[in-house]
């Protein structure tokens, strides 16, 4: 595991590449009709943690230069090592837009940044970011129903989706999670749910005495349960492993919900 540098970085451009190539709304583009940003490393600060779960950690982010972010949206994170070895990984943005810039990382065994940011960066740490990133997996809201599915860390977009709402547009979340000691933003979800927001939670490996949620795998039949009738046309996004986001979108087509109608984003093994 490399020793990785808690400070000392300079704002630099990030390397010509695809993925730096952003028109307005952070669409990546691929001709030259629209003007070209590049986005910039920005040096952060970590302002303060939040332990979630044994294995998940929220960094709080003073980033000098943050040009802000829509709720979906994600951001690469770069460490560098005291010989000048250097890892990227991406994360998505756990904080609603005009709050306090975060992100919500999980620990892999055998993952080379996520072990850092979870056990070991403390308040005063410093490394770089870069962002935001990201057009389609972005929610406005509208009005119309939200409904938002949510495989273990996968819930971390929606959960800024969450915090961005006002008003009394109807949300409802579906978060499926290994034990309860695993769900992430428990509390928070607890104490937000009620009118406007109903969470409904499956935990899939264990359950506590007396546990009176879900205690299975998504299926179609779960979800007719708890979505929103395709015909009142809400937004939909889902979020988590390739199995579980396929699981659940096609349960959705077969209650009625048309493909496109449904954004999915997926997360698999990156190196951590």
């Amino acid at each position: 595991m490399p020793t990785w540098r808690r400070g000392g970085f300079a704002t630099t451009p990030s390397k010509p590449g695809l993925e730096e190539l952003t028109a307005p709304g952070n669409e990546p583009m691929h001709a030259a009709s629209a003007p070209l940003t590049r986005l910039l490393w920005l040096v952060t600060e970590v302002t303060g943690t939040v332990e979630e779960t044994p294995r998940v950690r929220t960094l709080l982010l003073d980033a000098h230069g943050w040009p802000g972010h829509r709720p979906g949206q994600h951001l690469d994170v770069r460490l560098t090592a005291e010989d000048g070895y250097q890892a990227e990984r991406s994360y998505s943005i756990a904080s609603a837009p005009g709050e306090q810039l975060a992100i919500t990382v999980e620990r892999l065994a055998d993952g080379e940044v996520s072990p850092y940011l979870v056990d070991e960066a403390r308040e005063g740490d410093g490394f770089e970011v870069r962002g935001p990133i990201g057009g389609y997996f972005v929610w406005e809201d509208d009005g119309r129903p939200l409904f938002l599915v949510g495989g273990g860390s996968g819930v971390v977009p929606l959960m800024a989706m969450i915090r961005s709402a006002s008003g009394p547009t109807p949300i409802r979340l579906l978060y499926s999670s290994r034990t309860r000691d695993d769900v992430i933003y428990r509390e928070e979800l607890d104490a937000r749910a009620g009118e406007g927001l109903k969470v409904f939670h499956t935990l899939t490996r264990a359950q506590p005495p007396g546990w009176t949620g879900y205690a299975r795998r998504i299926d179609a039949e779960l979800l007719r349960e708890v979505a929103f009738p395709a015909a009142e046309r809400p937004h939909v996004f889902v979020c988590g492993s390739t199995r579980f986001v396929d699981a659940a979108a096609d349960g959705l087509v077969t209650l009625g919900y048309e493909p496109e109608s449904i954004k999915t984003e997926r997360f698999g093994a990156t190196g951590g």
